[in-house]
């Protein structure tokens, strides 16, 4: 018992690091973006982005041999056609990503990953039949109220926010019901769409728009860089996600926005007045009740968990009744 629980600590201390170096890095990575790789646009980006993914998750399966399990999910023709729509709705989601980071509206991509938990669980409730907690339903209800006190103040909607919700929220769906290793499923996504990057990056090169190979060898560097810090942070979100309760998954995914928030109006003086401050206002006050609904839901499930492991153990040490020891 006390090696299994040191076994436990340890496996939850490494799960916490885990979770930290990816969500921090997602936090982090638009000031790369817009100090790194600079002046480039955020299509080409993107292409590198799959491109050099590819290369590093290849390395990733020669050295683990993989490749026979990615060959199996490319035979089974349902998993494919899953794989490539969530290919798509990933790449959609990197693309406006990086638009985010490199056109000056980090505050809308930290909103969009702030509204996102609340986005997932609509969506649990819309396409998995899942009950919706009054808790739940109440901090839904404040998400809506800020967003839509921000579209009445702003003239428009917060497109770019809603944009990366949405599509991170549709490729979580797409994954949901395919039963694939997460890193396998990263793979066969990021081989589908590296045939139109390469595409798309001869062309530039055809036509002189490319900047890769043009700006002197550190911007092609951090160009490269860009398959690592899309591919690493998964990995260890992987790791996390094994090591981890979903509750404590769910508190660390909050870190990636915040990170993002703070660069956006500390960092590069996005605006942030009263306007948005109130609604703001209401998004946050919806993401702590889902949180503290989540953090109730997590500690009842433990305590019913552990009255019943103390329920067997009485019921497995309780003394046999001496007239039935002594019949048999």
């Amino acid at each position: 018992m006390a090696n299994q629980q040191a076994n436990y600590g340890s496996s939850s201390r490494s799960g916490i690091l885990f979770g930290l170096a990816a969500y921090g890095s997602w936090g982090l990575v638009p000031l790369y973006f817009n100090e790194m790789v600079y002046g480039v646009s955020p299509i080409e980006i993107l292409a590198h982005r799959i491109i050099w993914s590819a290369v590093l998750l290849s390395l990733y399966l020669t050295l683990f041999r993989q490749w026979k399990v990615l060959g199996a999910v490319v035979r089974d023709r349902s998993k494919l056609i899953r794989l490539s729509c969530s290919a798509f709705l990933v790449a959609g989601n990197w693309y406006f990503y990086v638009f985010s980071a490199t056109t000056g509206q980090i505050s809308q991509a930290s909103l969009g990953y702030f509204i996102l938990p609340l986005v997932n669980a609509l969506v649990g409730v819309t396409f998995f039949a899942e009950k919706l907690r009054w808790g739940q339903g109440l901090a839904l209800a404040f998400a809506v109220l800020g967003v839509t006190v921000m579209t009445w103040q702003l003239g428009v909607l917060p497109w770019l926010a809603l944009i990366l919700a949405a599509s991170f929220a549709a490729y979580g769906i797409v994954r949901k019901i395919t039963p694939v290793d997460a890193l396998i499923g990263l793979a066969v996504e990021t081989m589908l769409l590296s045939p139109v990057a390469l595409a798309l990056l001869v062309y530039w090169q055809y036509t002189g728009e490319l900047h890769f190979g043009k700006h002197g060898l550190a911007k092609d560097l951090s160009i490269v860089f860009s398959g690592v810090i899309t591919t690493v942070p998964l990995v260890c979100f992987a790791a996390a996600m094994r090591r981890l309760p979903l509750v404590t998954i769910g508190f660390l995914q909050y870190l990636s926005p915040t990170l993002q928030f703070l660069l956006a109006v500390l960092v590069y003086r996005e605006p942030f007045g009263l306007d948005r401050q109130i609604s703001y206002t209401f998004i946050w006050l919806g993401v702590v009740i889902f949180a503290g609904d989540a953090l109730m839901k997590g500690q009842q499930a433990r305590a019913l968990k552990a009255k019943s492991t103390r329920s067997k153990e009485i019921h497995s040490e309780s003394p046999k009744p001496i007239g039935m020891s002594q019949s048999r």
